[in-house]
């Protein structure tokens, strides 16, 4: 009887050991993810404003192309300034992803060191 009643306190110790390391896993999760929330809204706010601008850019290239094509003479001018429209646009959407893809890895790098 007394090895059933052992083996009993054993297997309800073992079982609530888990439990009792809850609450202390949950405080240390949780400073953790608020330092990380703090850290992670300031980088996503800087990309965010990087987007802005970039946006507001294009806005202009794109109201600049316009008033080129209103005062464009003939097919070979309006050709012309649609190509290098395009190229631009390409230019600078490449140019801006890298630049976010660089903030995304250095907001993670310093994150992690």
């Amino acid at each position: 009887m007394a090895n059933k009643s052992t083996a009993q306190d054993t297997t309800q110790t073992d079982a609530k050991a888990p439990v009792k390391t809850m609450p202390q896993l949950q405080d240390t999760a949780l400073s953790n993810m608020m330092g990380m929330g703090t850290f992670w809204i300031e980088a996503v706010s800087e990309m965010s404003a990087e987007v802005v601008q970039f946006v507001a850019e294009r806005i202009k290239e794109d109201v600049k192309t316009q008033h080129e094509i209103l005062h464009c003479r003939n097919a070979a001018d309006l050709q012309h300034i649609q190509a290098q429209f395009l190229q631009k646009a390409m230019d600078q959407y490449q140019a801006e992803t890298g630049k976010l893809v660089e903030m995304g890895t250095n907001a993670f790098a310093s994150k992690t060191s």
